[in-house]
């Protein structure tokens, strides 16, 4: 049962990230830099959805954070890390399908993203030998 907890910890990990990474894209194509955020308080009308979408972005990355210690304490070290290679796949393939992104789909990435996949595949199936770490 623990190591499934531990994949079911990563999982939630890896959504979490990949929702704030997507979170963050998004709300920065509608915000002016950092920098000016102070300023626009004054000056002129601030993104307020935006806005929430950045402070929502933190935290669900707190909470990705509080998953992967979950993660860590449930499996090996080299199991749980690869299993964070899955956000950039995700993310890879919301931004790619979601209108909102305006990202593209390309052969080498999508050959990239699969081969991150196979990848965790490989490092996450059981041994032959007996040896389930």
């Amino acid at each position: 049962m623990s190591r499934a907890q531990g994949f079911l910890y990563a999982c939630g990990s890896v959504m979490l990230v990949s929702a704030a990474q997507l979170g963050m894209r998004w709300s920065m194509t509608r915000l002016p830099i950092p920098a000016q955020w102070l300023d626009m308080l004054f000056t002129g009308p601030l993104p307020w959805l935006a806005l929430g979408v950045v402070v929502a972005a933190i935290f669900a990355y707190a909470l990705s954070m509080l998953c992967w210690l979950g993660a860590l304490q449930h499996l090996p070290l080299g199991r749980a890390y690869s299993l964070l290679s899955i956000s950039y796949a995700l993310v890879y393939l919301l931004a790619a399908s979601l209108p909102a992104f305006n990202e593209h789909f390309s052969l080498l990435k999508s050959l990239g993203v699969t081969l991150v996949v196979l990848g965790v595949l490989i490092i996450n199936s059981r041994r032959i030998h007996g040896n389930k770490s």
